[in-house]
């Protein structure tokens, strides 16, 4: 129905298109790796909520304690992506709608609050921070390399980011990606990196993050994706064409 929001579960889940990716009707190996991805969280507590259509409009969250991110914290949710995309369904409400579902589901599920990553040069592949300030979030912890835990309080208790994902360096001078398959939109990027690398000679390391224990000990800030460069931290921006040749110099 128009204007109606859904949750996946176990049961829709193989049926419901997943927002981001929706231009194909033939099956894309980023949309499949996050269905099976989502299989396996929606027993967690993981939320997926979306328009009741083929849009980009939607909400992912979790509990903090199982979301793969290195945040510590006790009883918050974690907010992956709030996202309304497209002419169409921009100033309808629909993020609005989207938020306040989520800081309802704290606030009945009694939790201390909702976190999530920002920065402090709004990224491109992070949700809109200062919609989120607009709903009553504020940073409550940061990094030297430029990021920032944003926090919704409903106790006064805060998150912090785990020590590891303060330290924003690793030992390897090589081109590092760390990624999951939480969206639909990192295996392109992993194959291009993958392609422009070997075509480059160019060394690298793509790291799968298998599990929730990989993801709450990396070195760095993540949502779903995170890419080092001479042992520094680069950014949490899906790499296309243009940003990966100014980290590598290929032609």
């Amino acid at each position: 129905m128009a204007d109606e929001f859904l949750d996946l579960t176990a049961d829709n889940l193989a049926n419901e298109h997943l927002c981001c990716i929706i231009r194909t009707r033939r099956p894309h190996p980023g949309v499949e790796a996050k269905r099976v991805w989502l299989a396996d969280r929606l027993n967690e507590g993981h939320v997926f909520r979306k328009l009741d259509e083929r849009a980009a409009v939607f909400i992912e969250y979790a509990p903090l304690e199982s979301a793969w991110v290195p945040v510590m914290g006790d009883n918050y949710l974690y907010l992956y992506c709030l996202w309304v995309l497209g002419s169409s369904y921009r100033g309808r409400g629909y993020g609005s709608r989207l938020m306040e579902s989520c800081l309802a589901d704290a606030e009945e599920q009694g939790r201390s609050g909702v976190c999530m990553l920002g920065a402090r040069r709004q990224k491109a592949w992070l949700s809109d921070q200062r919609f989120a300030r607009g709903h009553g979030f504020a940073t409550v912890d940061e990094t030297e390399t430029g990021y920032e835990l944003l926090a919704y309080s409903l106790d006064g208790t805060v998150p912090r980011f785990s020590p590891a994902a303060k330290v924003g360096t690793i030992a390897s001078e090589d081109l590092t990606v760390y990624y999951d398959d939480q969206c639909p939109y990192i295996h392109q990027s992993i194959e291009l990196v993958r392609a422009r690398c070997a075509a480059a000679r160019a060394p690298v390391a793509l790291v799968h993050v298998e599990t929730l224990e990989q993801s709450k000990a990396l070195p760095c800030p993540f949502n779903n994706y995170a890419v080092f460069y001479r042992g520094r931290l680069e950014t949490v921006n899906l790499l296309d064409s243009r940003s990966l040749d100014r980290l590598i110099g290929a032609s």
